[in-house]
């Protein structure tokens, strides 16, 4: 909760707690000064035919604190978890349009795999 500035919206304690609880949700967050000013959160991913891996689900940094590596060594903190949990892979979904972004995975050594469109249905 403390890191609530970093999300896009305020967390809720109810989301927060569910989330927490879940051992395939991960949620990590770079603190300076004991200040937090980065996080990134992922989901293991289990298919029938193809194991488990990690989806990134969101990484922010704060607007002060951007360009310094700070999450590139999210992306990094949380590839190596994947692989500490046994994950093949790891992915992530970005816009076109976001160039800090994409700049951030290939530094985190991701590759381009594809330029997917994303359908969702909003309940």
């Amino acid at each position: 909760m403390a890191a609530g500035n970093l999300f896009d919206d305020k967390p809720r304690k109810d989301a927060v707690t569910r989330f927490l609880a879940d051992p395939g949700h991960h949620l990590l967050i770079a603190y300076l000064d004991e200040a937090p000013v980065g996080f990134v959160s992922g989901v293991e991913v289990t298919h029938p035919d193809k194991g488990t891996e990690m989806f990134l689900y969101e990484l922010g940094v704060d607007s002060g604190h951007r360009h310094h590596g700070i999450g590139t060594a999210l992306v990094e903190k949380l590839a190596e978890l994947a692989k500490s949990k046994g994950c093949y892979g790891m992915w992530v979904l970005v816009d076109d349009e976001n160039a800090a972004a994409a700049a951030t995975y290939r530094k985190a050594r991701g590759d381009v795999e594809s330029q997917p469109l994303m359908f969702s249905w909003r309940f």
